[in-house]
């Protein structure tokens, strides 16, 4: 008991250092270029919906990812790679700004970007530093009005879904993976190679195609490259669609938008076959996408010098749990792919280390040489692709959901062996401690458990000291209406 009560103090006191040892550590450039000294390239491939075992290379036995494999075969792969919120608007503006949602968003509204807080991106300082910077895809981030997205990059297409085959000037239909990957591929022919690039190509899929629930190509269109993949194989079951998984859950989450559209897609077995059939050939439309981008980058004589990033903006519910999309504290839904191939060092590494979205912004600045603004709460992750691996790192990560109010806005903490999570608008607020080393599927709650009530009042307290470092607690709306 002595020992394991010196390890939550050390911890707690590793947590209290955050606010003034986080600043040096994000300040830090550790970026040494050594022979190569010309900036590099920076590709970067985003998906959406997507958690991290649903890949080929991370021994997924049905999907087929064969150019993803490769990136993360001849690169470094992230095997714990989380985002702070996993809703897409949110991770997607955490990416642009450097910030989580509790730390950019509105007072009223914390899913919402304060205009201070995105008025430079990370887009803005790579161009100051002569960077030519372009984007295509899915945008969806909330900010006022009048912001202007296209300010911030030299190139700039919103392709969206809603429908996701878009009418061609000769009358054809294109799916938005592909016209997103044209858009890519007209950036790249026309890049010169004096003059060093970031490219983010942010793709819609795999996100269900919401306003039409016919299942198969209806909720989950795919391109017409990858039309009848899987339909003579059958999908396994979600290996947590125990039904007693979904009852031991609290009314508040019963009742919520993850048990909705789990009647969406997967609640009947005809249903479930043929959506993930077709999810899954969305995602190889997706590899297919990238392998086009990727075979044009090697033709314009651009690879060698490019850096390529592979992430989500969320993980995914797939009728695990009872639920559908994300939203949660689960590791279905915070947990993504993240694969950085970089041409210039030996890969084929696997990190286990935590890794967040947060991160990315710093390390694309690292890697431009560009000094990272205070502000980011990221850390860079060049280290673990040049082979400088940073001596410390983090242990901890902190995770929220500040939109979909009352029922999935939460906060907590996570480590290497707990994770806490607490529903911040229901009365209590109700709380789940979960052993992720016991019980790494998260079916017991151990919040009640007076055995754990050293731990939880821990997790509790670390909780407390990053919401404040963060931008301070949102008033419960449980608590408003007293």
């Amino acid at each position: 008991m002595l020992r394991r009560h010196q390890g939550l103090v050390s911890s707690l006191n590793l947590i209290m250092r955050l606010r003034f040892v986080a600043p040096v550590v994000f300040l830090s450039l550790a970026f040494n270029m050594g022979a190569h000294s010309k900036a590099p390239n920076i590709l970067f491939f985003f998906a959406d919906d997507q958690r991290n075992d649903t890949l080929g290379v991370e021994g997924h036995p049905i999907v087929k990812t064969p150019t993803i494999d490769r990136l993360a075969n001849e690169g470094v792969r992230f095997t714990n790679s989380f985002v702070s919120h996993s809703i897409c608007w949110v991770s997607r503006t955490s990416i642009l700004c450097g910030l989580t949602a509790r730390s950019f968003g509105e007072p009223a509204s914390p899913d919402a970007a304060r205009p201070d807080a995105v008025n430079t991106l990370y887009t803005d300082l790579l161009r100051g530093a002569g960077y030519r910077t372009g984007f295509y895809g899915k945008w969806h981030a909330k900010m006022s009005r009048d912001y202007r997205p296209e300010d911030h990059f030299d190139e700039y297409e919103r392709i969206f879904r809603n429908p996701f085959f878009h009418k061609q000037p000769d009358g054809s239909l294109r799916h938005t993976t592909e016209l997103i990957a044209d858009g890519g591929i007209r950036f790249l022919k026309s890049q010169s190679k004096d003059q060093p690039f970031q490219l983010n190509l942010w793709f819609n899929v795999a996100h269900a195609e919401d306003r039409d629930r016919r299942p198969g190509n209806g909720h989950f269109p795919c391109p017409k490259a990858v039309d009848g993949m899987y339909e003579d194989q059958i999908m396994p079951e979600p290996r947590l669609n125990d039904p007693a998984i979904y009852e031991k859950h609290p009314d508040f989450l019963k009742q919520g938008v993850n048990r909705e559209r789990f009647f969406w897609r997967w609640d009947t077995p005809e249903k479930y076959q043929a959506n993930m059939r077709a999810y899954f050939r969305m995602l190889s439309g997706l590899d297919q996408a990238i392998a086009r981008v990727l075979k044009v980058l090697k033709e314009e004589g651009l690879s060698d010098n490019t850096i390529v990033v592979y992430s989500a903006d969320n993980g995914y519910y797939m009728g695990d749990r009872g639920f559908a999309g994300k939203w949660t504290h689960y590791e279905q839904s915070i947990r993504v792919p993240l694969i950085i191939y970089d041409p210039r060092y030996k890969g084929g590494k696997v990190i286990p280390l935590f890794a967040l979205n947060l991160d990315l912004p710093v390390t694309f600045l690292t890697w431009a040489g560009v000094t990272v603004p205070d502000r980011y709460q990221g850390l860079d992750l060049s280290g673990f692709v040049n082979g400088q691996t940073p001596k410390s790192w983090r242990t901890v990560t902190f995770h929220e959901h500040v939109g979909l109010r009352p029922n999935h806005s939460w906060e907590g903490i996570r480590d290497r062996r707990f994770k806490y999570a607490r529903y911040f608008d229901q009365e209590g607020p109700y709380e789940f401690l979960h052993d992720l080393r016991n019980d790494p599927d998260e079916l017991v709650n151990l919040a009640e458990n007076p055995a754990y009530k050293m731990e939880l009042e821990a997790m509790r307290l670390r909780t407390d000291i990053t919401v404040d470092a963060y931008g301070g607690p949102l008033r419960s709306i449980a608590s408003s209406k007293r």
